[in-house]
């Protein structure tokens, strides 16, 4: 009877629910679950398609909390949301005529972080902003706005994927209008110590005796920082240093060619984002711009995640080890306890045994030709 009973409520209050709104599961916010809980019973927003106006017209706009790129503070600023240009774009004054941001629908993603942000309608927005993924923080004291907010960004984003993929279902598209990372989190990394040897800038592997990797690379900074040899980055980094540089793989014994011993980097903490197949780093959880990207493929284009450190891998606070192997280099990473080590294997070797998709290889192109 009780199935019953809320079979016949769910025909009642959930009889117009757009495709796009977001349906909450126990494990998200409680905002998200509050206020499907009011639109369904208290406003009955799905018995009606006009009570959906605010977050299906295809144009919103309004003020919301913003936090300050360079200082932190979380100043009031104005948004707009078209659908018709397919951008949401934020202005730092009310008389300003041109937008301090403009953000394409097409490379969006919304996801509320309340515990990251520290308000409970905390929402975080990521798009490209110079083929970097740029962050921004927002909130809105009204549960309500902020959840209208969220699902007419969901709206927009369904609208330009009818566009881009005509031929395909709304059920097919609904799963890729918003997405909550996969996982996050502190981990320590490194990146292999470089040694000028050679001036020649192609990336080019060498498998050579004793398990090492011979590779000329630009430092670029796939890690991004300080020095270390790199395949991702944001953007902001020198020029390209031509470089040639020995980087250890499996096994601690060095290529008998070379007299110095193999060094890396000190190992610093660093706050990650597992965001599909994109691994980002963070020097703070809120950083507007990631320090350093990763591309992370299936096992069939050379992908995989290993538990544990090389051998002869020094200076790591935290005991448990995580090498994420590429067909250019491995990357290292340490965590602090054994559970947030499995999470994230698990984590990773979830993206890694899924089958590429074909757009996902234009990505990865440009992941390895990222300037």
């Amino acid at each position: 009877m009780a199935s019953h009973g809320n079979d016949a409520a769910r025909a009642t209050y959930e009889s117009q629910v757009p495709s796009f709104y977001y349906r909450p599961t126990p494990a998200d916010c409680h905002l998200l679950r509050e206020q499907w809980i009011r639109a369904k019973y208290e406003r009955q927003e799905f018995t009606d398609p006009e009570k959906q106006e605010p977050y299906s017209a295809g144009y919103r706009e309004g003020y919301l909390w913003k936090r300050g790129r360079d200082n932190g503070q979380f100043l009031s600023r104005k948004f707009v949301l078209t659908e018709r240009e397919g951008v949401l774009k934020y202005f730092n004054r009310n008389d300003a005529k041109e937008p301090k941001a403009v953000m394409k629908i097409e490379h969006l993603n919304a996801t509320f972080q309340p515990a990251k942000i520290g308000h409970p309608h905390g929402l975080q927005v990521t798009y490209l902003k110079d083929n970097s993924t740029r962050n921004i923080f927002i909130y809105h004291e009204d549960g309500k706005e902020m959840a209208d907010w969220f699902n007419a960004l969901r709206a927009a984003r369904l609208h330009y994927l009818q566009v881009a993929f005509p031929g395909a279902s709304d059920a097919d598209l609904v799963p890729k209008l918003t997405r909550n990372y996969l996982k996050e989190g502190y981990m320590e990394k490194t990146g292999p110590k470089v040694r000028p040897i050679g001036s020649q800038a192609a990336l080019r592997d060498r498998p050579v005796m004793g398990g090492v990797m011979e590779v000329e690379a630009s430092v670029v900074g796939c890690w991004g920082e300080h020095g270390e040899a790199a395949l991702l980055g944001d953007g902001r980094t020198a020029p390209p240093r031509p470089v040639r540089a020995v980087v250890t793989g499996e096994g601690p014994r060095q290529d008998p060619g070379r007299s110095d011993p193999q060094q890396t980097e000190g190992f610093r903490r660093r706050w990650f984002t597992m965001d599909d197949r994109r691994l980002m780093y963070f020097k703070d959880p809120l950083d507007a711009f990631a320090r350093g990207e990763v591309f992370i493929g299936s096992r069939e284009s050379g992908y995989t995640v290993l538990d544990g450190l090389p051998p002869s891998t020094q200076g790591h606070h935290w005991p448990h080890g995580i090498t994420i192997v590429t067909p250019e280099r491995r990357f290292l990473l340490a965590c602090e306890t054994e559970p947030e080590q499995r999470a994230w294997v698990e984590a990773f070797r979830k993206v890694v045994d899924r089958p590429m998709l074909p757009q996902e290889y234009a990505v990865e192109a440009h992941f390895k030709h990222k300037p």
